[in-house]
Formats: structure tokens, C-alpha cells, sequence
């Protein structure tokens, strides 16, 4: 059975010859993380998704205490569709009980992944949020440890994910080249933060594929602002907060503008964006299409970028709590 597919930018990522929507679907509210969502939903939306073009779906065991890849399996398996069609990336090392990059642990994690994701192989397989381990261990041991379930056809492709920009170089510096094929940083490429771009020329060298998470710098790039446990300073948060309400008071909104920006820089294969309803991935797949339409609202960006200038790149200590 096929599903009619609507056309999206499809973009390269890395060396890997993965072809990536430009927005990918991160699926950790799968996981009733933000609040509770029902299987009958989360499948809706990973077809809504699928139907619209998406084919990159972002899960972990981490997300909802591996509720997210149940989830997520689910949703894909009623697809129907030739596993060629889509793109799946998770993530080993971070769970809900704490941290383990050892080598047995992470091998062990992506048959456990594999069986809720009710698949053979992922595309892509992560070190999830290796700031939080031994960058020495995650290149000596974890790095090692995928590779093998590379070479046994578990994951095609490595990748290491966390918040802080430095991990990047660190590993990559210190690994051979074309060991990491990708890496996913959050909360670096959006109207408040694009650190992630001074990064980028280093990462095309390497031949290392670029995914962005969290352009909404986890919430608060919303009109609701971001939530109680959000690390950001007190400045930080209330520029956001200010920028928002500037936005409505046009009649514009953030989150949309937000999610424009990031998609806007084509150096960056995929934007994570987290979607857990069908009307938001309708909404995130109209801001797409406007863009590729219409281009950006210049005028309200700068606007936008004017109220944000004193907080710009301004970032947080990597905490555990975070999604």
C-alpha cells in the first residue's frame, strides 16, 4: 500500500547519501513527555507526517522511559510502506535510570530499541548527550562499540548528540575520519542562538552531516514561554518573552517565525522539531511551504532579532533534567 506523499526539500546529509526533509520529526512528546498522548494520535501523526512529506523520524530510549520508540514503532509499522521510505534515528547511552556509554550496555540497547521500534536497523544511532559521560570513553569505547553494530547491520549510520558545541571538535578531532557520520546539536541554531553556524565549515570538512534540534530553544520561542525547569537566565527568558509578544501584537507568530529562521540555512540537513498532534505537524508543514513560497517576514525578523540582540548567543549549562 502506498500513501500519497506532498513533495518536501529533501537535503543531504553529511557523506552518508541520506536524503533528509528539511523538517524532521522529533518524536520524544511521543513519549507522553509533555503531557499524555494517546496511541490512537501518535500514529495519526506519524502519517500526517509521513503524508506530508516528512521521512526523518528522531526517537531515544531516554525519551518517556522508551515509550517514544514504542510509540514511534507503532506509527511507522501502519504506515505500511517499504522501510526504504523513511529515516530513523535513536539514540544509546542515556536513559531514564541515568548514564551508561559503556560498549556491553550500548550494544545491548540497540537490539532493545530495534524490538520497540519494531525494526530490523536504524539509520542512524546516536551517543546521546555524551557531555554528560567521558568524551575520552566515547571515543576509546562507545565509538568502537558502533562501529561493530555498523559492520553487523544493526545501525548504518554513527552520530553524537549533546548541548554543548565543544564535544563536537573534541570527538571528532579524535576519532578517524568518517568514523562519526552525523551530529545533532539543540538549542545552537535559532533567532536567539546560531552558534551552531561558526561550526559548521569544521563539520562540512570532517564530511559530517548536520541535524538541528529545539529551534524553539526548548519553549521559549513560544507565546506560552518556556517551562518552570527551562535553565535560561532571567534576561534571556524575558527577551523571549518580550519578542513573542511583540510578534502577537502583529498578529504574527513566534513559533513560526522561529522555525523559518532555522529551516532558512540550507547548510543544515535536518530541523527537529517535536510533534505529538496532527494539526502540529500541519502547522509546521505550512510554515515550510510559506517559506519555500513566500520567503521569510524580513520585516518582523528584524524586529524580532532588535529585541533579542542583548541576550544573542547567550546559552546555559547543560542540565540533567532536560528533555
Amino acid at each position: 500500500m502506498s500513501i500519497p506523499q506532498a513533495k518536501m526539500e529533501l537535503r543531504p546529509l553529511g557523506n552518508t547519501g541520506l536524503k533528509v526533509s528539511s523538517v524532521g520529526f522529533g518524536a520524544s512528546p511521543l513519549g507522553s513527555v509533555f503531557g499524555p498522548v494517546a496511541e490512537v494520535d501518535a500514529v495519526a501523526t506519524v502519517r500526517e507526517a509521513f503524508r506530508q512529506g516528512i521521512n526523518f523520524f528522531d526517537t531515544s530510549p531516554y525519551y518517556g522511559g522508551t515509550l517514544s520508540e514504542k510509540m514511534l514503532g507503532k506509527g511507522l509499522k501502519a504506515l505500511q510502506v517499504p522501510r526504504s521510505d523513511y529515516i530513523v534515528a535513536t539514540k544509546c547511552g542515556r536513559y531514564e535510570e541515568g548514564f551508561d556509554f559503556s560498549a556491553e550496555r550500548v550494544t545491548k540497547s540497540i537490539d532493545e530499541s530495534l524490538e520497540r521500534l519494531q525494526l530490523d536497523y536504524v539509520d542512524i544511532l546516536h551517543c546521546h548527550d555524551i557531555e554528560f559521560g567521558s568524551l575520552d570513553q566515547i571515543v576509546s569505547e562507545t565509538i568502537p562499540a558502533l562501529q561493530k553494530l555498523k559492520r553487523e547491520g544493526k545501525t548504518r549510520f554513527i552520530g553524537i548528540t549533546g548541548l554543548p558545541l565543544d564535544i563536537f571538535t573534541y570527538v571528532l578531532d579524535r576519532v578517524p575520519p568518517g568514523t562519526v557520520d552525523v551530529i545533532l546539536s539543540y538549542c545552537h541554531y535559532g533567532v536567539n542562538d546560531s552558534t551552531l553556524v561558526d561550526l559548521i565549515p569544521y563539520l562540512k570538512g570532517k564530511g559530517v552531516g548536520v541535524i538541528s534540534a529545539s529551534p524553539l530553544a526548548m519553549g521559549l520561542l513560544t507565546e506560552q514561554g518556556g517551562p518552570e525547569w527551562h535553565p535560561a537566565s532571567p534576561e534571556l527568558k524575558s527577551a523571549c518573552k518580550a519578542a513573542a509578544a511583540h510578534c502577537k501584537s502583529k498578529g504574527k507568530k513566534i513559533t513560526k517565525l522561529a522555525l523559518q529562521y532555522s529551516l532558512a540555512n540550507k547548510e543544515i540537513s535536518s530541523v527537529l522539531v517535536g510533534m505529538s498532534s496532527v494539526s502540529q505537524v500541519e502547522e509546521n508543514v505550512a510554515a515550510v511551504r510559506e517559506l519555500e513560497d513566500l520567503g521569510m517576514d524580513q520585516e518582523t525578523l528584524s524586529e524580532v532579532e532588535a529585541i533579542l540582540e542583548p541576550v544573542k548567543n547567550q546559552t546555559w549549562p547543560s542540565g540533567v533534567d532536560q528533555k
